[in-house]
């Protein structure tokens, strides 16, 4: 009997915390990869798009061809995606970056809270996970949602953890705080792909 591959989270490794979600993953025992290119891309069934510079990591998924690439699976194959901070910039269709890869129906504004010194890591009320906190730094905000788009948290009034189908993003940093519970979240929305 052949046995079944494991389900692969990819995490998107060319800028900012991406080894931080690389060892949530493991602490989940959830098969990562790092991902630089098309090819490393090609060998998972969903990505996250860490926290960093979102001008930096977007001018070289441009440089690589990975942005086009992610681009068309996330739309027409319905690949998952998780963009946290940076990431979530990366996902909006409409935002103040000419790096975004414009699949998500969300408006997200960069560095919304403010500079480094901004930063703080307070509760946030969500309908998935009672107890959860909120890592931000200088952290995006995400200003209007799209019918299709479900909040999944807030912190006072900003909407903080969207869905809409197979992406979901957030403006706070998760792998920060030792609570695994939005990971685990994402990894059974891929799990759910690769089912189908």
């Amino acid at each position: 009997m052949a046995t079944k591959q494991a389900v692969v989270v990819g995490v998107l490794a060319l800028q900012g915390d991406f080894l931080e979600h690389f060892l949530v993953l493991h602490k989940l025992n959830v098969a990562a990869k790092l991902v630089k290119t098309i090819a490393d891309c090609k060998k998972t069934d969903g990505l996250i798009l860490p926290g960093g510079e979102s001008t930096a990591i977007g001018l070289q998924l441009r440089e690589n061809g990975l942005g086009a690439w992610l681009r068309t699976a996330i739309i027409q194959k319905k690949y998952p995606v998780y963009g946290t901070c940076a990431g979530s910039i990366l996902l909006a269709k409409r935002v103040d970056s000419e790096f975004s890869l414009k699949v998500m129906d969300i408006t997200a504004s960069r560095n919304a809270y403010g500079r480094q010194l901004d930063s703080f890591d307070e509760p946030i009320e969500s309908i998935l996970f009672k107890g959860l906190r909120g890592v931000f730094i200088r952290a995006p905000r995400i200003t209007q949602i799209a019918k299709t788009v479900e909040m999944l948290a807030t912190h006072g009034h900003d909407k903080i953890l969207v869905r809409q189908e197979n992406m979901l993003a957030g403006t706070f940093h998760p792998e920060l705080t030792g609570d695994l519970r939005v990971h685990k979240y994402f990894f059974e929305m891929v799990k759910t792909y690769t089912q189908r």
